[in-house]
């Protein structure tokens, strides 16, 4: 099943800072809240899992398509055998969980904070924070899903052969065997938003030293499986002699939209990514002013106005700097009373993860800002003051590259079409 890695707000790769603030303590992350639509079902290794409201349509699904196969195995079952059909729902999607948690168990021993495992309609999705930093990772985290469906798949088929050859159970095994062993398969084709997809984008990633170049193939390679899943129900009919029914048009087509969205979007995040070298912290970073706690607001803001300064840092009596003076919170004091309120009060304390180096770019930058969200940063320069990066400049600044690019983009195609 496909794993979401790194999950954004409106900028992809940074979280806005939706910080509950203590403006003489730390900046501190408001607690998770539940999407909409899921009911938590519990916790696995500290990871929630969740269950969109939508896996009961395919429970019931399942059921009903199910009845008339039980029903001729084990007749005379009346309302059960729906009853026997949502089990059955339930053992498969027991197996997805097995899938997805593979995906985040990995994820969380390669240090990767992972945010949610969810069941949904077409099967599941692990929310793991950040990309993976090599090939390396990329690949186990991707691949130990569909080996662990493939794995499922085998024991249960194992149990098919050694358990009895009739009745439900038989039947429960030898599905369950032929469904995760289908997953496992499909899932391993090399196109996004497949494992599979993650896997290749790894193997080009490890060959051509570039991660973008993986993105892109792998991308097109979704598209590509896209393409071949529209067309299988016209090739099976045309060329293999099946079957093919009105239901199966549709499923290829529902399950083609799906994989050729989900490429496109990886694409447009690669275009994206790719640009994020130029998000540096010595380019954002407001130039800042040094005071000392005890000095009056009004006194401070003077001093940044004659620097040409857009922060003020203050330090205490050690004269190392431990806070940055919170923007908003000086806005908020009223002018008559700025001459008697002293910066420090207004300063928002150096907590770790708060301070970075100057030369911190792109994906180290957006996973620093990740680990640790908050309004404003202290950045430095060895041990001298470079700066102060305000988190409202790097979404100016992200915006601003997101719309270049997708202006790029439109020339492009308008060119072509000439």
């Amino acid at each position: 099943m496909p794993v979401s890695v790194g999950e954004q707000t409106d900028i992809p790769g940074v979280p806005r800072p939706d910080t509950v603030d203590d403006v003489n303590g730390s900046s501190t992350p408001p607690s998770r809240t539940r999407p909409p639509g899921t009911l938590r079902i519990g916790e696995i290794g500290g990871i929630d899992v969740l269950v969109r409201s939508s896996w009961l349509v395919v429970a019931v699904l399942i059921a009903v398509v199910l009845a008339p196969t039980i029903e001729m195995i084990a007749p005379g079952l009346g309302a059960l055998t729906y009853v026997a059909g949502l089990a059955f729902a339930v053992l498969l999607y027991l197996s997805v969980l097995l899938h997805e948690v593979s995906h985040a168990l990995v994820a969380k021993a390669f240090g990767y904070e992972v945010r949610s495992v969810t069941l949904n309609f077409l099967g599941g999705v692990t929310e793991i924070e950040g990309e993976p930093d090599t090939p390396g990772r990329e690949f186990w985290i991707a691949v130990v899903g569909p080996l662990t469906s493939l794995a499922v798949g085998g024991v249960a088929w194992v149990a098919a052969l050694i358990g009895p050859d009739t009745g439900l159970i038989a039947f429960a095994f030898r599905a369950l065997a032929l469904a995760n062993l289908v997953v496992g398969v499909l899932n391993l084709l090399p196109g996004l938003p497949l494992d599979g997809g993650r896997v290749f984008r790894a193997a080009v990633w490890k060959v051509s030293g570039n991660p973008y170049a993986g993105s892109v193939a792998a991308a097109y390679g979704g598209r590509a499986v896209a393409l071949l899943a529209l067309a299988f129900p016209f090739v099976g009919r045309e060329v293999i002699g099946l079957d093919i029914t009105i239901l199966d048009y549709v499923i290829a087509f529902v399950v083609a939209m799906f994989l050729w969205t989900g490429a496109t979007q990886a694409l447009v995040a690669a275009r994206i990514r790719r640009g994020l070298p130029a998000l540096t912290a010595r380019g954002l970073a407001r130039r800042a002013v040094e005071v000392a706690r005890a000095t009056p607001v009004v006194q401070a803001i003077e001093q940044a106005r004659e620097a040409g300064a857009g922060a003020i840092v203050v330090h205490g009596p050690t004269g190392a700097i431990d806070g940055i003076v919170d923007e908003r919170a000086v806005l908020a004091t009223p002018e008559a009373r700025r001459p008697w309120v002293e910066a420090g009060t207004l300063a928002r304390t150096l907590s770790p993860g708060l301070t970075l180096p100057v030369d911190i770019a792109g994906e180290a930058l957006i996973r620093a800002l990740q680990r640790t969200p908050s309004t404003e940063y202290l950045v430095i320069d060895g041990d001298r003051l470079y700066g102060v990066l305000v988190m409202a400049d790097v979404d100016k600044a992200f915006a601003e590259h997101v719309r270049t690019d997708r202006q790029s983009r439109t020339g492009k195609q308008s060119r072509a079409g000439r």
